[in-house]
C-alpha cells in the first residue's frame, strides 16, 4: 500500500474509530490475486468486544462506500483486534500489557523474557522469572534499550487470586 493511500485511509478512518471509543492501531491493504483486503486493527485500554468491532466495521464500511479512497475495484473490509501475541510499538501498548509476559529484543543484542510490572514515560519496570528454583528478579528497561517487544501467550499461568488464596 502506498504511503499516500495509507495516510489518506488513516485520516479518513481514525476519527470514526476514535468516535467509537477505540484506537486505530494498523491499516493494511493486501492483494490476493484480483481481490484486495483492507485490514483495520483497533483496540482500547479495556479491549474491544464483538459488538464494538461490528459497530466500527459498519461505520467504516459506510464511510468507505461514500468516498473513493479505495479506488474502483472490489475489496473486502476486515476489522479486528491485535491478537494475543501483539507487537508492542506505542507507549499505550506497553501500558495495556502490564502484568503480561513479554519477549524483548534488546538494542544491545540478546533477548529478555519478563513480565511488565509498571510503565512510565521513560521505560518499564519488569520482573524476570527465576530459573531452576531461583527467585524472580526486578529490572528497569528504558524504551531506548528495546528494539522489539512482543506479548507472549501463557497457557498455564496461575491467576493472582489463586496464588493469594
Amino acid at each position: 500500500m502506498s504511503t499516500t493511500q495509507s495516510e489518506r485511509l488513516r485520516e479518513l478512518l481514525e476519527p470514526l474509530v476514535s468516535s467509537q471509543g477505540l484506537d486505530l492501531e494498523e491499516i493494511a491493504v493486501d492483494s490476493v490475486g484480483r481481490k484486495r483486503v483492507l485490514s483495520v486493527v483497533v483496540d482500547s485500554d479495556t479491549g474491544a468486544d464483538l459488538d464494538q468491532i461490528a459497530d466500527v466495521s459498519r461505520a467504516l464500511s459506510a464511510k468507505l462506500d461514500e468516498t473513493n479512497v479505495m479506488g474502483e475495484g472490489e475489496y473486502t473490509l476486515e476489522v479486528g483486534t491485535p491478537g494475543a501475541e501483539r507487537l508492542l510499538k506505542e507507549h499505550r501498548h506497553y501500558v495495556r500489557a502490564i502484568d503480561r509476559l513479554v519477549k524483548f529484543q534488546l538494542a544491545e543484542g540478546g533477548e529478555l523474557v519478563a513480565r511488565i510490572l509498571e510503565v512510565d514515560d521513560d521505560g518499564l519496570d519488569v520482573e524476570v522469572p527465576g530459573v531452576k528454583g531461583r527467585k524472580a528478579t526486578s529490572r528497569r528497561l528504558a524504551f531506548s534499550e528495546i528494539d522489539k517487544a512482543r506479548v507472549q501467550v501463557e497457557f498455564n499461568r496461575k491467576d493472582k487470586k489463586e496464588e493469594e488464596a
